[in-house]
């Protein structure tokens, strides 16, 4: 039988639904608040659309592709990610949506991952690491956390602040350094950024980074995904401008500066997994007003991680996302080029080169060609910049 939840957001109810045993919403019931529903599932003035909703819903949970989530899911016995959605409510460390059973009285102040403790037994687990002879609490931020990588949330030992750990993939392990790297570069460029750093030394040998969370218990953030699912895209116009125009629309602030910072990094560290989903914007959960675009995050996918040394080639035409088929495309929606202190970046390969030989999975032939790539990188856009100048 489907259970009968309310959809919250923060305390306001928006709207009725009934999910099923298999983890999908499989009916809307009475809608609330039209205007807080999850931007772009809204049909209309007075509904909500299924087909929209059930895929935001979806959305939520951990991707199939995680690392570790199989032998996660045989511990639990559990076929699918989606069933994790209720067991903690829906709650995220992204959002302030959440789904309440209809009949329990319950307010988000209680509830939210923002204000109170949570477990950690399904991060735990996501690495591997399954208690003996105990069932695991599965009210955790963890169920909602989206990417392919190992990941999980973390409270400081004040519980204040909350923290998230992410690995790499093999044979190099790579990521993590580059997501450190991403945030080097944007530090120096003075461009708004999630700073990153390495963790030390595990009883595994793996590297992992670790930052903190940038949105707050009165902030949320929309991926660009969902920006662009609030109008269909016209035929004559391209992704780029597509998501310029729903912005436009929405009249969210910033977004042409933020998308030059974003190829510019892109380009320079040869990001080939920025998708719709791993940039976006910030908005006032309570208000619902736009803040801007969100602070530059998730860049780990970049400087030939998952390639072997001997193809490293930093002239070579690269295939990049979202907007366009290559990085050297891409720069060519960039507007301009004057933000760029250029020698704000010298001595960035050194740094990287010392940051790199921390990682015992990458011997010194390979270092040596990502910190020489590097610098070919940034010498190609200024060639590229003063060009367009």
């Amino acid at each position: 039988m489907p259970v009968n939840y309310f959809l919250m957001h923060k305390n306001i109810r928006v709207a009725e639904l009934e999910i099923s045993e298999s983890g999908n919403i499989s009916k809307i019931g009475k809608v609330f608040s039209l205007k807080h529903l999850p931007l772009g599932t809204a049909c209309g003035d007075s509904r909500a659309d299924l087909r929209s909703l059930d895929q935001w819903w979806r959305g939520r949970s951990i991707p199939a592709s995680r690392s570790g989530l199989r032998d996660m899911l045989d511990y639990l016995g559990i076929v699918d990610t989606q069933l994790l959605l209720t067991k903690c409510m829906g709650l995220s460390l992204s959002d302030q949506y959440w789904v309440c059973p209809k009949g329990v009285n319950l307010d988000w102040h209680q509830v939210n991952f923002f204000e109170n403790s949570f477990s950690s037994d399904v991060g735990n687990a996501l690495f591997g690491n399954f208690p003996e002879g105990v069932d695991l609490d599965l009210m955790s931020p963890d169920n909602t956390s989206d990417g392919w990588l190992r990941k999980k949330w973390i409270m400081s030992e004040d519980e204040k602040t909350r923290h998230l750990i992410k690995g790499g993939s093999a044979p190099f392990h790579q990521e993590p350094f580059n997501e450190v790297l991403a945030a080097l570069i944007l530090e120096r460029l003075g461009v708004p950024h999630v700073t990153y750093q390495i963790l030390p030394r595990n009883s595994e040998d793996l590297p992992y980074c670790i930052c903190p969370n940038f949105i707050t218990p009165q902030t949320e953030l929309i991926s660009g995904w969902r920006i662009c699912s609030t109008r269909k895209k016209a035929n004559h116009l391209s992704a780029y401008q597509h998501y310029l125009s729903c912005c436009e629309e929405l009249g969210i602030p910033g977004i042409k500066e933020s998308l030059d910072q974003m190829l510019v990094l892109d380009f320079l560290i040869v990001n080939t997994d920025r998708h719709f989903n791993n940039f976006g914007v910030v908005r006032n959960a309570d208000t619902l007003a736009w803040i801007g675009p969100a602070p530059i995050f998730d860049s780990g996918t970049s400087m030939w991680h998952n390639q072997l040394t001997s193809r490293i080639w930093p002239r070579k035409v690269v295939e990049s996302k979202p907007f366009r088929k290559t990085h050297q495309e891409q720069l060519q929606l960039v507007t301009s080029f004057d933000w760029i202190r250029f020698d704000a970046l010298d001595g960035i390969d050194k740094e990287y080169m010392e940051l790199l030989s921390d990682s015992p999975y990458l011997d010194e032939q390979r270092i040596l060609a990502l910190c020489d790539s590097l610098r070919t990188r940034i010498e190609m856009l200024y060639e590229f910049a003063k060009k367009e100048k």
